[in-house]
């Protein structure tokens, strides 16, 4: 159970540093781009794989069924 936590822990971490970069990178629309510009833009940046990667993690550790231990009988 701990360690489930843990593991929901980092993936949260890593969703809010990748949205905070996905935030960032908006001010590129007030210079002129587009949002298949943007789009483009941020699909090469690494930091924003970050959000995906953290949201998967997210995903996985809240849906993945517990292994039942029967050690404590």
């Amino acid at each position: 159970m701990v360690f489930r936590m843990f593991i929901l822990f980092i993936g949260f971490g890593l969703a809010v540093s990748g949205g905070v970069s996905l935030i960032i990178y908006l001010n590129l629309l007030t210079t002129g781009m587009t949002i298949l510009e943007y789009l483009l833009f941020v699909s090469t940046r690494v930091e924003c794989y970050l959000f995906l990667v953290g949201i998967l993690i997210i995903t996985l550790t809240i849906y993945l069924p517990r292994r039942k231990n029967n050690n404590y009988l």
